[in-house]
């Protein structure tokens, strides 16, 4: 059985004089997950929210990096067996189901 334990995500996008930066942090402790969210815009002070979740509600978790894995794992068996539904973490940090 794979578990995450710990992950990491950064995007910065550059609009002009507006840059905006987002982070996530996901990490695993003994109840479940925490989830840290952080948002940048411009020269304002950082945005930073924070979610947990227990290990019943995140069986099967599908975090960004393991779901970038697994498409292309699928591509290159050109098999997408039907209905395959992962719970995932969307842009915001709130659970929701991802479908291949």
């Amino acid at each position: 059985q794979l578990e995450t334990l710990e992950q990491e995500e950064q995007e910065r996008l550059e609009l002009g004089a507006h840059p905006i930066e987002r982070r996530t942090h996901m990490v695993s402790h003994q109840h479940g997950m925490t989830v840290t969210k952080t948002l940048w815009e411009g020269e304002a002070e950082p945005r930073c929210w924070s979610f947990s979740y227990g290990r019943a509600e995140l069986r099967g978790l599908l975090p960004e990096g393991a779901s970038l894995l697994l498409l292309r794992v699928l591509a290159c068996q050109w098999a997408v067996p039907p209905g395959l539904i992962f719970p995932s973490i969307n842009i915001e940090g709130h659970l929701c189901t991802s479908s291949y």
